[in-house]
């Protein structure tokens, strides 16, 4: 059992080490007997103390907020911070409302506490009601209550009000200017977010490290990576998440010699491997071909997490080492680690590319019956494609027209793909056409069913659905490749003669010849 302490200080001392609700209740009974609750501080301690530890019920919290007689300013903000970030996210207003009505001062702590409520909800018409507070009781210049305000609005998809603001704020720190890049790479605007991005007086690592994050996920990896060489000679440090985001981009390049160079740099600069850091490694090693890289960083993982084994048995599904991802799959259960639906996808990909039909039929009925997962629409198309590899098309067709949910363009390309492979053209020109009902403007639906026309020597057919691509204006994107060269990622587009040495490029076959 806690002791009281002899006086006021040690107690608020003692509240602040609390680890559990049983603590905090043991401190507050023996400041009820000793009468000393009255005391100010010693209360808001004794608030903030419950809502640290309740978190999401906040139920002790509210209990001594509601005894206190007249509750000040530090006391209100406690409890709307504490609702901000509960699961109850709406009661921070409900509670505004009435610090409103009990005219109790504002101070620059509480509208952070309420914005960050409204963002959680989202409630936007609330925000606009707490941008005129802000203005009214004079905390416009005050960064911290700004700084929060334009954080909503930038993620609650507001873009336009974030930058209306962005541009009347009287004093901008990096903060303000961070928080724009986020806001506009959220929302989809990369060019904007990248003008900002330059724009900056002053970078920071999470500058830097927003930027990349953004390319990476709009999928410009080569983008990213020439930020990150651009980030080192500005003599910026990476971050566990920076170098995580420029391992995604080699592994999306296929780019060996820069994602080596950043392991290097992370042993070079004792930075922890932490699970996240660790499978990214193992997934940019797999994605570049280099198995046993990749097993030897899983090897040294001290923590070995479900996405470190998932990474390890999709690296062998990638390289069509079936039996292996599934000797992987076994090892991992015997670790005592469950699999989830990643891991799911990833075997049964495994076994679809083994031609392991009846291994992934087994594992597909495991999923629920063993391990109590959902088959998502993915597991559903691995089921498809291993069916459709093996030549089971009308399996393949039956099991797509029992699954319980509608299945999506993917599902019937997996068999179209089937049907190509093993010359089922008339089947294949029937799914041909649900697929262009599902997808009318994607314009790989139209190749693919003018190449099973072609295939079946119905050209006329096959001219005729080809020529629905440029009567719908649709786009068709063209192949791409990419190799890397003294630490330069090239790439190369079908048809394109954008590299600056393609001239040299297509002379060098005749200059080998000549030889």
């Amino acid at each position: 059992m806690l002791l009281l302490p002899p006086n006021e200080e040690q107690t608020q001392a003692l509240l602040e080490r609390c680890s559990n609700i049983k603590e905090v209740m043991q401190i507050h009974g023996q400041l009820l007997k000793k009468g000393t609750i009255r005391h100010q501080i010693t209360v808001s301690r004794l608030l903030a103390s419950y809502a640290r530890i309740e978190l999401g019920n906040l139920v002790h919290t509210r209990m001594v907020f509601d005894r206190i007689s007249s509750p000040n300013t530090v006391m209100w903000n406690t409890m709307i911070r504490a609702y901000s970030n509960s699961n109850d996210p709406e009661a921070a207003l409900l509670l505004y409302h009435q610090m409103l009505h009990h005219s109790t001062p504002h101070n620059s702590y509480t509208f952070p506490f309420l914005l960050k409520a409204c963002s959680a909800l989202p409630a936007f018409e609330e925000t606009q009601q707490i941008h005129t507070h802000i203005i009214k009781r004079g905390f416009g210049s005050e960064v911290y209550a700004t700084n929060s305000l334009l954080r909503v609005y930038a993620i609650s998809g507001n873009i336009q009000s974030a930058h209306v603001l962005f541009n009347q704020l009287p004093s901008l720190d990096i903060v303000s200017w961070n928080t724009m890049i986020d806001g506009y790479i959220k929302f989809g605007n990369l060019d904007m977010a990248y003008k900002i991005f330059q724009a900056m007086p002053v970078k920071n690592v999470i500058s830097w490290t927003t930027m990349i994050v953004g390319f990476v996920r709009a999928g410009m990896h080569k983008e990213a990576l020439s930020l990150l060489q651009q980030m080192l000679v500005a003599g910026i440090k990476p971050d566990s998440i920076t170098l995580s985001c420029s391992l995604s981009a080699c592994a999306g390049l296929g780019a060996l010699e820069q994602g080596e160079w950043i392991h290097t740099f992370i042993e070079t600069n004792e930075i922890k491997v932490d699970p996240v850091l660790g499978c990214v490694l193992i997934d940019m090693y797999v994605k570049c071909g280099e198995m046993q890289k990749a097993i030897l960083v899983f090897r040294k993982l001290k923590k070995k997490c479900v996405c470190a084994w998932t990474a390890i048995i999709g690296g062998f599904a990638i390289h069509g080492k079936g039996r292996e991802a599934l000797d992987w799959f076994t090892q991992m259960q015997k670790a005592g680690i469950k699999p989830n639906s990643i891991t799911f996808t990833a075997i049964l990909t495994a076994c679809s590319h083994a031609g392991l039909t009846e291994e992934g039929k087994s594992l597909f009925q495991s999923m629920t019956s063993v391990y109590n997962i959902k088959p998502s629409m993915e597991h559903y198309g691995c089921m498809v494609d291993l069916m459709g590899r093996a030549g089971l098309l009308k399996e393949a067709r039956e099991f797509i027209e029992s699954m319980p949910v509608k299945p999506n363009a993917a599902i019937w390309g997996a068999l179209l793909n089937a049907c190509q492979l093993h010359k089922h053209f008339e089947l294949g020109k029937e799914i041909g056409k649900i697929l262009i009902e599902l997808d009318p403007d994607h314009s790989g639906r139209y190749i693919h069913l003018a190449s099973i026309y072609a295939a079946a020597g119905e050209w006329n057919q096959a001219v005729r659905v080809r020529s629905q691509i440029k009567h719908r204006g649709l786009l068709n994107l063209p192949g791409c490749s990419s190799i890397t060269l003294n630490g330069v990622v090239h790439e190369f587009f079908a048809g394109a003669g954008s590299h600056p040495h393609v001239q040299g490029i297509y002379d060098m076959p005749n200059l080998l010849a000549n030889r």
